[in-house]
């Protein structure tokens, strides 16, 4: 008796074993559950923070109006801190907890790093705000950002088209893949534009804390605008230094500047007159943006950047896209992706960021850029 009852306990766990291969927590779930990564502490806290709160507020209305086909959202945001191993720890812990879909991760770095684990378990995988193009190598991601390359050739053409600038400087983080991809598509798109590069410095993780020397020679070459495609903790920095030496060109960035109003005893004087490439300019006067920066103000008593804008769209492409493939929440993860991923060509949506956004089948978002420029410590459509 004992010797048939261990053999039957043998068999139940076999099976139990096979009928979880593949979604083990799927089978009876009646809501969507959402993971978010992305660094809510670390110097990069103010982009990972937006993108938790933007994605928060989309839950929360969605979930308010009866869900997805009547589904509601479990949503589960995680640290990463920014960093790579991190944010595949915060993976796996949203994955053991059954996470169904990824929003995220926020930085570019640690995004790469998740996605080859998305691919690896089929999960459907949508950043808010990762903007290198290995981030969507892999076929099963998208972005809700402009690319790298896009945001490069997209301010280059800006500057001609608006004539900011006769002679431009860039200084960029070579050791940092967001920044390299910028500048790379910057200078070429520049030289094919005519738009006069007479300085290129670069910086690297050594040393992110002095820019005399990039400042001297940029400024010793009569730029009168430099490029910054850079995040917004060293553009501080550079801008404080700038003043310093007396230095006062125009200065122009990508979305990795914006947060540059959040820098904790940054002398915001400093950031008068400086334009951002960025979808999202919180004075708009849409009926979309102005309801959206009254939720956000009154639930986080500050007002919303583009990462948070950015989280918010995110949100509601991945409705749209459930409710365009008509997948359920006790659908496997794989099958939910799959289906997601067949309609992401297909879908449009109109966002904060953007009207009629639609997704290559790369995974890169097509959408209209916009400029603002920091006018008395807040952002203005330029």
């Amino acid at each position: 008796m004992k010797k048939f009852f261990s053999i039957g306990l043998v068999l139940t766990l076999v099976m139990s074993m096979v009928a979880g291969c593949g979604s083990p927590t799927s089978a009876g779930k009646t809501e969507f559950f959402i993971g978010g990564i992305g660094p809510v502490t670390g110097s990069a806290a103010i982009y990972g923070q937006a993108v938790k709160n933007g994605a928060q507020l989309a839950v929360d209305e969605i979930n308010a109006a009866g869900g997805i086909n009547g589904a509601k959202i479990n949503y589960d945001f995680q640290d990463d801190e920014a960093n790579s191993e991190k944010a595949i720890n915060a993976y796996n812990n949203l994955k053991d907890k059954g996470m169904q879909i990824l929003m995220g991760t926020v930085t570019s770095t640690a995004c790469v790093a998740v996605a080859d684990k998305t691919l690896e378990d089929k999960i459907f995988q949508i950043t808010p705000s990762a903007s290198s193009t290995d981030c969507i190598s892999n076929g099963q991601a998208y972005q809700v950002c402009f690319s790298d390359p896009n945001q490069g050739s997209a301010s280059a053409k800006y500057i001609s088209d608006k004539k900011i600038a006769t002679k431009v400087a860039v200084i960029y983080d070579s050791s940092d893949v967001y920044s390299t991809g910028i500048y790379a598509t910057f200078t070429s798109k520049a030289k094919e534009l005519g738009v006069q590069i007479v300085a290129t410095e670069a910086f690297d993780t050594s040393n992110k804390t002095d820019f005399s020397v990039q400042l001297q020679k940029a400024k010793s070459a009569g730029a009168d605008l430099v490029f910054l495609p850079i995040y917004y903790t060293e553009a501080s920095l550079i801008l404080a230094q700038a003043s310093s030496m007396n230095y006062a060109p125009k200065f122009f960035g990508c979305d990795g500047l914006d947060g540059i109003l959040g820098v904790k005893n940054f002398n915001l004087k400093l950031a008068e007159n400086v334009i951002l490439l960025t979808p999202f300019a919180a004075d708009a006067t849409d009926t979309l943006t102005q309801n959206f920066v009254t939720k956000y103000q009154s639930s986080y008593n500050e007002t919303p950047n583009q990462f948070a804008a950015d989280a918010y769209d995110a949100i509601y492409i991945i409705k749209a896209a459930i409710e365009k493939s008509n997948v359920k929440p006790s659908d496997s993860t794989s099958a939910i992706c799959a289906a997601m991923k067949k309609v992401m060509t297909e879908i449009k949506v109109d966002g904060l960021t953007g009207l009629a956004m639609s997704w290559s089948v790369t995974g890169e978002v097509n959408k209209d850029p916009k400029a603002v420029i920091i006018k008395d410590g807040a952002y203005k459509a330029y």
